[in-house]
């Protein structure tokens, strides 16, 4: 089995968490064994971490494979998938570790729990996939505590997406959000800023930032922060957000939220930097050609492309777009996927 095994360097790129999850999520649906070394090499604190042990064992548990060196702080593991299963499956990082990279590229979010909601779903269902989370509590730094339930059906294949055309942008909205000893008007602070931030570029577009205070029984610890939506008159989404932590000005808290929309918005792509690298691993399994516009490749998701075509056969291409104004960066990522039919339905 071992002279069959894939073998992945975690080192390498982007140097994370990323890197296993995307090798161990295609391990899994697509039976391949594999090895990674040097999990995590990149980072300041190398190997898993309670929140990559998770992924790890709820990916075990989905196929009924075999998983070794799988402990706090290991580089390397090795994987053996079995055959996918239904029913239910429990991940406790048992620590703060952020929910949306417990099994990232099978459930994926970005930045904040809210963006997987607004942004990720709506448009990765494009896929022809439907999945839908239902959050019980939500969790803040350091306590945790937070729970979702997320729910799937199984398809037989996912279909190419094209997402070309940005439109124009009709609604931009939110919610700036407080838990725990935070005061509501921390979250008014934050929404105000964005607004006035956003102004300052979109004049003539109504923006409703909603602020609000969790209910204490949906709650466990304190914190706050913010996202910013952009809805285009083709249907997509772009996003803006930030955390709130001690010391940090509400205001500014707001305002990064507010500038990180608004450079999603100037590149002129259809998606923004936090989505573009989580749909490639959905693009390689499709059925067929799939095209996003985009902004500036980054690295997640020059390290997403990179493994997903070394695990399937899907193959990618990226070439700078010679129709836009100059003064826009952008990207077409393509990808003729490799059609993977689920051998249960």
């Amino acid at each position: 089995m071992d002279g069959d095994r894939v073998e992945v360097d975690g080192g390498i790129m982007e140097g994370g968490g990323q890197i296993l999850r995307v090798s161990t999520a295609l391990s899994c649906l697509l039976g391949l064994p594999l090895r990674v070394r040097r999990i995590r090499a990149g980072r300041s604190q190398p190997g898993l971490r309670p929140q990559h042990l998770s992924g790890l064992e709820i990916i075990r548990d989905l196929c009924e494979g075999k998983l070794e060196g799988g402990e706090i702080g290991s580089t390397e593991i090795t994987f053996t998938p079995g055959k996918i299963k239904g029913g239910t499956h429990i991940a406790d990082t048992k620590t703060a570790g952020y929910w949306g990279i417990i099994n990232a590229e099978q459930i994926h979010s970005v930045v904040l729990y809210l963006l997987g909601f607004q942004v990720f779903k709506p448009i990765v269902e494009k896929f022809n996939f439907t999945f839908h989370c239902d959050i019980k509590k939500r969790g803040y730094y350091p306590q945790g505590g937070g729970e979702v339930v997320i729910q799937m059906s199984p398809v037989k294949e996912l279909s190419p997406i094209n997402l070309m055309e940005r439109g124009t942008v009709t609604k931009i909205y939110g919610r700036a959000w407080v838990a725990g000893a935070l005061p509501i008007k921390l979250a008014k602070d934050m929404s105000a800023a964005a607004v006035r931030c956003i102004r300052k570029e979109i004049r003539d577009l109504y923006i409703d930032i909603h602020p609000v205070r969790e209910p204490d029984d949906q709650a466990f610890g304190t914190g706050s922060g913010i996202i910013v939506v952009a809805e285009t008159s083709t249907g997509c989404l772009l996003a803006g957000s930030s955390l709130g932590k001690r010391g940090k000005n509400s205001d500014k808290v707001g305002i990064e939220a507010a500038e990180m929309l608004l450079r999603n918005l100037k590149h002129g792509g259809t998606v923004d930097d936090s989505l573009q690298d989580q749909l490639i691993i959905f693009m390689a399994l499709a059925k067929g050609v799939s095209r996003v516009k985009s902004g500036p490749i980054t690295l997640h998701t020059q390290t997403a492309i990179h493994f997903a075509e070394q695990l399937t056969k899907a193959k990618f291409t990226v070439t700078k777009s010679e129709e836009d104004d100059p003064n826009e960066d952008t990207y077409i990522i393509e990808c003729q996927g490799m059609g993977m039919i689920n051998p249960n339905l």
